[in-house]
């Protein structure tokens, strides 16, 4: 039996060296040491030994058993090896082939006119200051002189959450919050969501971008709110962009103007976009009403102040010539990928 052994192993040695394949391997395991193999069968025969040999042999075939299977064992991790290497190959990429520049993402233009608008009052030396959209009424309304049941509430109507809390339908009430953390002179922007209930036109939509200006001094004027206005389209929309003021009303502005730009597309002319008039309103403000300082602990025998609502959406339609507003808020990778 010690010869079957050398020879099983010896043939096992030969036939599985030159296997080339897991399928092949797989039979092979099953001849060598499965059920029905050779080896199973020289198992069977122990129990016909003496004992004294019976000890011996078990040991024969159990190294026999353990050889087999480190044969098995190095084959199949040769096997992969090649699979692997052959893969390698077959896949090879080749690095100095010139590949496609990456595109990467723009920011979307409310955000563009929205940074260049901070960036244009700080550098003047405006405080940017966030608000949340989350408003009380008192500081959304009340506090901007405008209290319960005022008719210009219709005008500005926002989202209620409870009866004391809504959406905030304007980023003024940021004026009243830091004339309440701060005594003048103040200086400060302040950027945001707002929310009305407004349908949804080409012109309109329940939410919308808005910057808010305010300055609190002595010896301010309509003047300098004019000449700050000016400033600012010009900035934006060119040089030779001019503006016209009208006056207004707003209940926490005294007195109240709006602010129109000239059309950028028929340069006063008339056209579609400007609905025939060569202007087009962007903004209203005016001088702060009395009571409003008073309310936010300025004293208004002393101080004056100017402030502005600037809708961004508004600015970003002019300056790019976008004919409606909802463009802006679809996602339309084919007009978003325009400003880079």
């Amino acid at each position: 039996m010690k010869k079957e052994i050398e020879k099983i192993l010896q043939d096992a040695t030969t036939e599985i060296s030159k296997i080339g394949n897991k399928k092949d391997l797989m039979s092979a395991s099953t001849k060598y040491l499965g059920k029905n193999s050779v080896l199973a069968d020289l198992m069977k025969t122990l129990r016909t030994l003496p004992n004294e040999e019976k000890r011996v042999m078990g040991e024969s075939l159990n190294l026999l058993r353990d050889k087999l299977n480190q044969l098995i064992k190095d084959k199949d991790k040769d096997i992969d090896i090649k699979l692997l290497n052959e893969k390698l190959a077959s896949e090879k990429v080749d690095v100095t082939i010139p590949v496609k520049p990456h595109e990467y993402g723009t920011m979307h233009p409310i955000e563009i006119i929205k940074k260049d608008l901070i960036d244009y009052f700080v550098e003047r030396g405006y405080t940017l200051h966030d608000g949340g959209d989350i408003e009380t009424d008192y500081y959304c309304f009340e506090a901007l002189n405008v209290p319960k049941e005022h008719p210009a509430r219709e005008m500005q109507d926002t989202f209620y959450i409870d009866s004391e809390t809504v959406l905030r339908t304007h980023t003024s009430a940021m004026q009243v919050r830091t004339m309440e953390s701060q005594q003048p002179p103040i200086k400060m922007i302040s950027a945001g969501n707002a929310y009305r209930l407004d349908e949804v036109d080409a012109t309109h939509s329940p939410v919308f971008n808005q910057l808010e200006i305010l300055v609190v001094d002595k010896n301010v004027t309509m003047a300098d709110l004019i000449g700050t206005l000016e400033g600012l389209i010009k900035h934006l929309l060119g040089k030779k962009t001019s503006m016209r003021a009208r006056p207004s009303y707003f209940p926490f502005t005294e007195p109240s103007i709006e602010a129109d730009a000239l059309c950028p597309k028929c340069q006063g002319k008339g056209c579609p976009m400007c609905k025939g008039s060569g202007y087009i309103e962007i903004l209203g403000g005016g001088m702060v009403h009395p009571k409003v300082l008073e309310m936010s602990g300025v004293d208004s025998s002393v101080y004056k102040g100017f402030a502005a609502g600037i809708g961004l959406e508004r600015l970003v339609m002019m300056k790019y010539g976008v004919s409606d507003l909802r463009d802006l808020y679809e996602n339309d990778i084919n007009l978003l990928k325009q400003f880079k």
